[in-house]
């Protein structure tokens, strides 16, 4: 089997690589990026799952003795580890899936039986990215960006992983006070004064619960959807479509983005409060609709919503509601469900985007 490194994106251009997660015209992808010529047969959900299959089917094509990235997040990581350690990657499988999915989408199923130990294994990677370099998207702000600095987040976790995954209690201060507040909410969400409301023809879950809570635990009771309005106590509420929809989803067909901007304008009509509406641009992985969100740098929209203060909107729970299905219903009204769309079909459906 072809021994291989990892080595800076910037040498992909002289350096034909098995490009995860990403996308490069000198590269072999295993990428569930929108449009990533990824073959038909290895297809899925996440890149890890992807690589996962590649692995298992040896595919020739991974014939290459070298592996990048350019960016650092759970899911490339773990395709680039995979790929680094088959052997052990096969072994693991599953786990290794779990984590792809936590980290990515956000999807904590604690039904699953390696879900609480992928759950351990993905916070010791938040916590140690934290504690030694720096949060997901702080590198927009840097001179040198992602793709240049993610290598020392690369380095050291391809170094360290191994030993964790042999057993995560060993690095229990690391993960322990993250998985404490996933499973605090995770317990909040499942409370009967949390209610849920699906709109599957609209693929809109509402979640009405008193406070907010950890990503992993708010999006637990999410999967099949890909949008989320938290509604939260006092007249607090974050509407927000998930990654799910910025990558071509292998499992099932997903309705297109739709931009967030006339929602946003009906709800500045509303509000009371002195504070606007914002929302970022469709494009953007997990666009947010709230009240001052343009305040929030990336790192801070992607953050979870218990690091971030959610403002009192003046417009009352059962209206908001109303406003947001009433408006998506009317948006989505002619337009059927499907797999892969591309960025050209989502902008040609909203002209202006």
């Amino acid at each position: 089997m072809q021994k291989r490194q990892f080595i800076p994106f910037a040498a992909v251009k002289s350096q034909k690589a098995i490009v995860v997660d990403s996308t490069h015209a000198n590269g072999v992808m295993l990428s569930h990026w929108r449009g990533a010529p990824t073959p038909a047969e290895i297809r899925d959900n996440t890149s890890a799952a992807i690589v996962l299959h590649a692995l298992r089917q040896r595919l020739p094509q991974l014939d290459l003795p070298y592996v990048s990235a350019n960016h650092f997040d759970i899911d490339g990581f773990v395709g680039v580890w995979a790929l680094l350690n088959p052997e052990r990657a096969l072994e693991n499988e599953e786990l290794l899936r779990q984590m792809a999915v936590i980290g990515d989408f956000r999807e904590l199923d604690l039904n699953h039986p390696l879900a609480g130990e992928a759950l351990k294994l993905v916070c010791w990677i938040n916590a140690k990215e934290r504690e030694l370099f720096y949060k997901p998207f702080a590198a927009d702000q840097a001179d040198e960006k992602e793709a240049a600095q993610c290598v020392q987040k690369f380095r050291y976790f391809l170094r360290e992983f191994g030993h964790v995954l042999q057993d995560p209690d060993w690095e229990r201060g690391a993960w322990e006070e993250e998985v404490g507040s996933v499973l605090l909410g995770y317990r909040d969400i499942y409370k009967p004064d949390t209610k849920l409301t699906r709109h599957p023809e609209i693929g809109l879950i509402i979640v009405e619960t008193p406070h907010p809570v950890h990503y992993y635990a708010l999006f637990s009771r999410t999967q099949g959807f890909d949008m989320v309005l938290a509604c939260y106590g006092q007249n607090r509420y974050e509407l927000e479509y998930k990654y799910t929809t910025w990558v071509d989803l292998a499992s099932r067909p997903t309705l297109p983005r739709l931009t967030l901007a006339p929602l946003a304008g009906r709800l500045n009509q509303l509000e009371k409060s002195g504070r606007r509406w914002t929302h970022d641009s469709v494009t953007d992985t997990g666009p947010l609709l709230r009240l001052d969100g343009d305040r929030l740098t990336r790192t801070e929209a992607y953050d979870n919503p218990t690091d971030r203060e959610i403002y009192s909107s003046s417009i009352p729970v059962g209206q908001l509601i109303e406003e947001v299905v009433n408006h998506y219903r009317k948006g989505y009204s002619g337009i059927q469900p499907k797999y892969n769309w591309t960025w050209k079909e989502v902008r040609e459906i909203q002209p202006g985007i």
